[in-house]
């Protein structure tokens, strides 16, 4: 007897189950490198030119990998191919009067288009004083990058062209709430821009003061939305997204989408307790964009790289993901990696892409 399961009737499992499995080998001369700046998490777009804009944050290697917090400006590079290799072009997003919420550091951008409008989502931070330089390499423990830290928001930055100008916003689009669980932090956007214009943002909070050290709290992710990217954000609900009904999950970095169906959502699973890999992307969906559930095969992303060359990587870090899509459907998967020395010191960092296959 054969039995004969009908995938199209169980949409859950068709399109969210196996993620992992429509990633393919990573190009090892692909994405966004430069050999003086540390680069973090970058953003792919088709413009409006045809070619692929990424849009990425980077900071000056003269200061060290943790100076991102007080360093860090948005920069656009292009290519011919989706998979690159990206070449610079211009800084979007430097430092401006420290008055402004986002006056010293932007980070971790994320770019949309919407009936030929671009949004450039991004988090922004501010402190008192000069940016650090090359003899200010105390990283974390230093007080602007405390304050930096803990003064993160998110705006949107607004252009007509791929290539700009970008309308750059005096105020966030979302910012704290005093006395909730995001009281501290919004950092982190992961907008899904619907045809409409409207948006559902995904986003990371705490309610947990960074010390002069490392961070002692965990990451929870919140949920806002807008009919249109053009009027002001409202939050959906009073408390974090919980996955299988957990309390207190450490999930943040959030990317998400709209398949057709419902939402899908790639983010960094801290512990590893809820897809079996610490630090590695677990995959959720959800049909109103608040309420997620656990895909069946949880893991999405996994820290291990395979590179088109046949060679394999157990990356310290592979996060901050970001979909190209074409023809609203994601082609690649682009994340944030680094290299560490003999020693354990961060000596690179760089953005990667992975081709996907259709689902």
């Amino acid at each position: 007897m054969v039995i004969c399961i009908v995938l199209w009737d169980f949409p859950h499992l068709q399109m969210n189950s196996m993620f992992k499995n429509r990633i393919q080998p990573a190009p090892v001369s692909g994405s966004f490198r430069m050999a003086d700046y540390w680069i973090w998490g970058a953003s792919p777009i088709r413009g409006d030119d045809g070619r692929y804009h990424l849009f990425a944050s980077r900071w000056s290697k003269a200061v060290s990998f943790l100076h991102w917090a007080t360093n860090s400006e948005v920069v656009r590079a292009s290519a011919d191919r989706p998979e690159g290799p990206y070449e610079f072009e211009e800084v979007v997003l430097g430092p401006r009067d420290p008055e402004f919420w986002d006056g010293c550091c932007a980070h971790n951008p994320t770019i949309h288009e919407h009936n030929g409008t671009y949004l450039l989502f991004y988090t922004g931070t501010t402190y008192a004083g000069k940016r650090p330089d090359d003899r200010e390499r105390d990283g974390h423990c230093s007080v602007k990058w405390v304050e930096g830290w803990n003064h993160k928001r998110i705006g949107m930055a607004v252009a007509d062209s791929v290539c700009g100008p970008w309308r750059r916003p005096d105020v966030p689009s979302l910012t704290v709430r005093p006395g909730a669980w995001d009281s501290v932090i919004v950092s982190n956007p992961a907008p899904c821009v619907r045809a409409d214009g409207s948006v559902l943002l995904v986003y990371k909070g705490t309610d947990v003061k960074h010390p002069q050290g490392l961070f002692p709290g965990r990451f929870h992710l919140g949920v806002a939305k807008t009919d249109h990217w053009s009027k002001p954000f409202e939050r959906l609900g009073g408390t974090p997204i919980r996955l299988e009904g957990h309390p207190d999950h450490h999930i943040e970095d959030a990317s998400i989408w709209w398949n057709g169906r419902e939402y899908e959502m790639i983010a960094k699973d801290m512990t590893g307790e809820l897809c079996g890999e610490a630090q590695a992307g677990l995959h959720a969906h959800s049909e109103d964009g608040l309420n997620w559930e656990l895909s069946p095969e949880p893991k999405a992303v996994s820290r291990t790289v395979i590179w088109d060359d046949g060679t394999t990587t157990k990356c310290p870090k592979l996060e901050r993901w970001q979909l190209l899509k074409e023809g609203g459907k994601p082609t690649h998967l682009f994340a944030a990696t680094l290299a560490k020395d003999e020693r354990g010191m961060i000596s690179d960092s760089w953005n990667c892409v992975l081709p996907l296959v259709e689902d």
